[in-house]
């Protein structure tokens, strides 16, 4: 395929494209000079040219659907013949499905699981550019500010859904929608209770033309439902309305199942994401429009052997083979040892407690009481406590952005808070004795909130007490930590100094140099009373190859306040690593070494 070097001569040729054959010629629509840059844009953004074939389909569908006779045509160096009869919007959909259709295995074999063959697509320059296009300023202050509104069913979990960015994850099956089905690549995500896939009616969404569609016409065992529908992420909502058809999953086929068609997605997100939608495997607490999930109605059937579903996940970059997920209990091939179990504490998500965190072979504390942890396989990095976050930033030596009012409350307030500490002063109460923040019987809170919710305070002191509580009760944290180790007053200073530098960016990401990664530290999760460790190999993501390879912290920060956090998300990075096995029977989820 031609690759043009000049982006006037590729929108001269788009907007001149016609088809010529010896009996009949037939001009295809104009495309406008707006419309050929657009497409220049995209085709620079990707690198990938098969999806004008989509678009261009569209306009062709449009007012030329048209019946020929034998004829050929030539789109740079690619030259097609079409044989008599051929619809030409039939021919052009192939020739854009042939450049993205691969094969999936899946399979129910004689053990009675449902085994689903995932799909890996590789972390590359192009998947980050698309990341960054993507509102992730405006996501990580909308997860801070803890109101962000409508999302998944009524549940008030919505900035844990706010944080997922789907452009970062590698993983995707293929189910089947209608009768005959209709083929769709699908993220299976554990952190989400609904089943979407693109409308053929979505008509306004660019993104839309770049994947499979559903449409209700060809399938004979479709029911009308009509109900809207709305998922809100971080990245942008999509929105449609349910219909109900057969889904058919590794050769079983769920009948009458609720779904979403899409209709409207955001563009950035979905434009260049390599699957068409997804299924979802939470429970149906948090499901929109109360629907209820593909995996329920798999167990409500006795479609599997068990009410139980595993992940496992391929880290190795050199195999083509992504994974596997499998309906009705585990693989004893893919793991080692024995599973650990934790009860789920709280249902919607998979969520679990967990004890506490370990930077190489030192404690953190944080979490030492415990917090709340999720399985999320729709999330490929790991997600924490700032507090924590920053801790580990400064561990592999991450770069990250200069919080001012970190390094205002130790220049200012160390000395009183180590007093504090030192006189055996309760920790949570330290920042509102010294007057950064309000104590409300659990934990301190910025003074600023607090006058919001009691109009009669006249204590407040703004937006300094807001910006300074949270950087106060972080710095307790980790002063607390160092004194446990016996450091002296000086060199903790120093330390939380040099933690301020190492705040996590805001956009989400915090780049490490590559060739640091073999001396850096093991990360671990106490769950279940044992330690899951991470080597540095297995939580930097590395971007590109040779000297062009950029490395990236898997960690990123998330604040969730009690009585729901401190929250952890365990996405693709924590589940490569250790097989994941979700049991609705016993609600509990369990993990062991991946083999």
């Amino acid at each position: 395929m031609t690759h043009w070097t000049n982006p006037k001569s590729m929108a001269k040729t788009l907007k001149n494209l016609h088809i010529q054959q010896p009996r009949l010629k037939v001009t295809l629509p104009k495309i406008p000079s707006s419309f050929a840059w657009s497409i220049v844009g995209l085709y620079k953004l990707t690198g990938n040219l098969s999806p004008l074939f989509s678009i261009y389909s569209l306009l062709c569908s449009i007012s030329c659907s048209v019946t020929l006779s034998p004829f050929s045509f030539r789109f740079s160096k690619i030259k097609i013949r079409v044989n008599m009869g051929v619809n030409l919007k039939a021919i052009v959909g192939f020739v854009f499905l042939s450049f993205l259709l691969f094969a999936v295995v899946s399979s129910a074999s004689n053990d009675g699981l449902l085994r689903i063959g995932l799909k890996k697509v590789k972390l590359d320059k192009n998947n980050r550019i698309a990341a960054r296009l993507d509102s992730k300023e405006t996501l990580r202050a909308s997860i801070r500010k803890y109101n962000l509104c409508g999302n998944l069913g009524e549940s008030e979990d919505t900035d844990i859904v706010a944080l997922k960015n789907y452009l970062d994850s590698q993983y995707y099956g293929e189910i089947g929608v209608g009768s005959p089905p209709q083929k769709f690549t699908v993220i299976f995500d554990t952190g989400s209770s609904n089943l979407w896939v693109p409308s053929s009616k979505c008509y306004l969404s660019v993104a839309c033309y770049f994947h499979s569609k559903y449409d209700s016409g060809k399938s004979s065992t479709y029911k009308k439902n009509g109900k809207s529908a709305e998922i809100r992420y971080g990245s942008g909502s999509i929105s449609g309305f349910f219909s109900n058809d057969a889904v058919e999953v590794g050769g079983l086929v769920v009948k009458d199942q609720e779904f979403i068609e899409a209709t409207k997605e955001p563009n950035i997100t979905f434009l260049v994401a390599k699957f068409d939608g997804i299924l979802g495997l939470g429970f149906k607490e948090i499901s929109v429009g109360d629907a209820v999930p593909v995996w329920d109605n798999m167990i409500k059937h006795g479609l599997i052997k068990e009410p139980v579903f595993s992940f496992w996940l391929n880290r190795n970059a050199e195999d083509e083979e992504g994974g596997e997920i499998v309906f009705g209990g585990m693989d004893p091939n893919h793991y080692k040892g024995k599973h650990t179990f934790v009860p789920v504490t709280r249902k919607g998500y998979w969520q679990f407690n967990m004890g506490d965190v370990h930077i190489g072979d030192k404690p953190t504390g944080y979490c030492a009481s415990g917090c709340a942890a999720i399985a999320d396989s729709g999330t490929s990095l790991l997600a924490g406590p700032t507090t924590i976050i920053t801790m580990i930033n400064q561990a592999i030596g991450a770069s990250g952005v200069v919080s001012q009012q970190c390094k205002a409350v130790v220049s200012q307030y160390g000395e009183a808070i180590m007093d504090l500490l030192l006189s055996q002063a309760q920790p949570k109460r330290i920042c509102s004795q010294i007057g950064l923040c309000t104590f409300d019987g659990t934990r301190g809170i910025s003074i600023g909130i607090q006058s919001v919710v009691d109009e009669g305070n006249d204590k407040s002191s703004g937006v300094l007490g807001d910006a300074m509580c949270p950087a106060c009760e972080m710095a307790v944290v980790w002063m607390r930590s160092q004194l446990k180790q016996n450091q002296t007053q000086d060199r903790i200073l120093d330390y939380v100094n040099q933690l301020c530098e190492r705040m996590p960016n805001p956009m989400g990401e915090s780049a490490v140099d590559c060739e640091s990664v073999p001396s850096m530290p093991t990360v671990a999760f106490t769950i279940g009373g044992k330690e899951f460790e991470l080597a540095p190999e297995e939580y930097i993501l590395k971007v590109g190859q040779g000297s062009a390879a950029q490395c990236i912290s898997g960690f990123t920060a998330l604040d969730i306040p009690p009585p729901r956090g401190p929250l952890w998300i365990l996405g693709d990075i924590f589940m490569g690593r250790y097989h994941t096995v979700f049991d609705s029977g016993k609600l509990r989820v369990g993990f062991a070494e991946a083999a």
